[in-house]
């Protein structure tokens, strides 16, 4: 789950299924009793409808929570001063080499790429959102320099942030003209 329509679907699910819960949070619901074997296969084949998964091993939940503590970090507007290793370490509970590990093994990509991603993602939209500068996005999100976010723009995407920005201002003049 990452995102607020999600989290709402989820609670839909759980309401439905008059499964009592006390927190739906990203990727994560905290129950308020215990559920029942029926339940909780009822409950997989509702999830798999709307496109999601229950996790219930201890591994994919681990990975889970790696993912979210990423995107919340990542979309959250104060980053903190720590390097991304020491905050996922705290946050998760466990040392960092062992996730690392644990996130290659199963998500065929190491933390470090799965960060810049999503850190990518978010600047696409802070872009489009037209209210920050690229140094105030270079800033926002920790990168060293505009030169150092532009390249791991390209890098990424293909194209240079300036060129991606121009391309979404185009189509939404086009969706206007229409």
């Amino acid at each position: 789950m990452v995102s607020l329509r999600c989290k709402m679907m989820v609670k839909e699910v759980f309401q439905q299924l008059a499964i009592p819960f006390t927190h739906v949070g990203l990727g994560v619901v905290e129950v308020s009793e215990e559920v029942s074997i029926e339940k909780t296969a009822e409950l997989k084949e509702h999830l798999q409808r709307i496109g999601l998964e229950l996790l219930d091993d201890k591994k994919s939940i681990l990975i889970e929570k790696i993912k979210n503590v990423i995107i919340e970090l990542i979309h959250s507007d104060i980053l903190p001063k720590v390097n991304y290793s020491e905050y996922i370490s705290k946050e998760v509970g466990y040392d960092y080499n062992y996730v690392a590990n644990l996130f290659s093994e199963i998500r065929g990509i190491t933390i470090q790429q799965f960060i810049i991603f999503h850190k990518i993602e978010r600047v696409k939209e802070l872009l489009v959102y037209d209210q920050l500068s690229l140094t105030e996005i270079s800033d926002k999100l920790h990168y060293s320099s505009v030169a150092h976010l532009s390249n791991q723009f390209k890098k990424t995407t293909g194209l240079s942030p300036s060129f991606f920005k121009r391309l979404k201002e185009e189509n939404r003049k086009n969706r206007e003209d229409l």
